[in-house]
């Protein structure tokens, strides 16, 4: 697993506190819900390959 991706996540995760956070404060709910959805499909996108990964070893070990 690449070191890189956890830094990718955490800055989503910066990115998308700061950005929901300033939303919120300026009454503007529904498009923090919305920054918070798209972070976490970003996010998802990015973690599913690897997971996908995990599991095709996790099978690959089992069946021996």
């Amino acid at each position: 697993m690449e070191v890189t991706i956890i830094f990718k996540i955490a800055a989503v995760g910066i990115l998308v506190s700061i950005l929901s956070q300033v939303l919120r404060h300026s009454g503007r709910e529904e498009q923090a819900f919305l920054v918070s959805l798209a972070g976490l499909l970003i996010t998802l996108y990015w973690v599913v390959p690897y997971i996908y990964q995990l599991f095709s070893d996790i099978e690959e070990l089992f069946s021996l």
